[in-house]
């Protein structure tokens, strides 16, 4: 009897206390991916992209259990094969295709991409049969607008309002700046009245606002987004009367009743801070 206690506890100190495993919890450390199992895609590695018209557009693809089989990629527009590897298959030397060493991913990019190059574009791996995993390109053009353009009629006194809309950007406008006859607006000019505020967002919008408008304040006024057209406005300050199609008042077309509260709230500031 005093031998087994011996052997038992010498089992525990050279082993420790025996632990007793859950077996479901041991399961969730185990790969339970077969190991034939051959190449697959991992779809969240290989998702749609959005492009600018000339800005270079890159389509991902990552396939894991590759082995010695082959990446091609193909238009569905036409069904053209493009490239095989890193070899391009056609005459279009627009597309590149990439290949990172040591990686799993295998890249498709189109230069200068125009609205053209819009569509559907296939990863494709030779297996037997083969298979491939769908992306969508859309290539965009920003498109730039000034409410109330091409012409604006203000009464002399009034705050002038001048809204830029920049839609269909992938990303916003790093800058947006205004100009009056071609010279960049100096917003801290002796003039004093002329402030900007810009909402960046899916929708990015610029309101240039211009106080007590004299006939000087005439003329033509450009929003110059960073990665968009520009767009011009012509402003004509009235000393009297002025048609119907003038801007009352330098009334803002605002969609965020919250935003609307703020500007006014600026303006009245900047009128006692005169």
């Amino acid at each position: 009897m005093w031998s087994i206690l011996l052997t038992i506890g010498l089992l525990f100190a050279v082993q420790g206390p025996v632990r007793c495993t859950n077996i479901e919890e041991s399961h969730e450390d185990i790969d339970l991916e077969p190991l034939d199992r051959g190449p697959y895609f991992v779809i969240a590695a290989s998702q749609n992209v959005t492009a600018l018209v000339g800005k270079s557009a890159i389509l991902k693809c990552r396939v894991r259990n590759l082995g010695d089989r082959t990446v091609s990629w193909v238009r569905h527009r036409d069904i053209h094969l493009l490239t095989v590897g890193v070899d391009t298959y056609t005459s279009d030397q627009r597309f590149v295709a990439s290949h990172f060493p040591r990686t799993e991913d295998w890249t498709l990019e189109v230069k200068y991409p125009q609205p053209r190059d819009s569509g559907t574009y296939e990863c494709q791996v030779s297996t037997t049969p083969p298979i491939g995993h769908s992306m969508h390109l859309s290539v965009v053009e920003p498109v730039t607008t000034v409410v109330g353009e091409p012409e604006m009629y203000i009464n002399r006194g009034s705050t002038m309002n001048l809204t830029c809309v920049v839609k269909h950007s992938p990303e916003p406008p790093p800058a947006i700046y205004w100009t009056h006859n071609e010279e960049e607006i100096n917003y801290d000019s002796p003039r004093g009245g002329v402030s900007v505020i810009t909402e960046k967002g899916e929708i990015t919008t610029s309101y240039l606002l211009v106080q007590r408008t004299q006939p000087a304040d005439s003329g033509s006024y450009t929003c110059h987004p960073s990665n968009a057209n520009e767009k011009t406005v012509t402003v004509h300050v009235l000393n009297g009367e002025y048609p119907a199609a003038m801007q009352h008042g330098g009334q803002l077309r605002l969609g965020n009743p919250s935003f609307v509260i703020f500007l006014a709230s600026l303006l009245t500031f900047l009128n006692h801070q005169q």
